[in-house]
């Protein structure tokens, strides 16, 4: 007999809402400032995906503050995109 586990892993109701991104405004150092669709504004710090791809190809400030919300997440030119959900969890909320 086989049994099958599962592993309950602890959500908030946030978690579990996908939460589109409704205005963007980047700002110095690789930061960006979003607001959701539920009011929250909150700051993203781009730098650690700036290392990696596709992310590599907009880390001039030129290019990086050329941003746009697109399809609830945030978007650069060539659609480079980062999930609206990881901007959510990843970030800081602003006071």
């Amino acid at each position: 007999m086989v049994k099958n586990r599962f592993v309950s892993l602890p959500f908030s109701e946030v978690a579990l809402m996908l939460l589109d991104i409704i205005a963007v405004v980047p700002r110095s150092g690789f930061q960006l400032d979003l607001e959701f669709e539920n009011g929250e504004r909150r700051r993203f710090d781009m730098r650690p995906l700036l290392a990696m791809k596709p992310w590599n190809r907009i880390a001039s400030p030129a290019v990086f503050e050329r941003v746009r919300v697109d399809y609830g997440t945030v978007v650069w030119p060539s659609d480079i995109d980062v999930a609206p959900e990881t901007l959510y969890d990843d970030s800081v909320p602003l006071v």
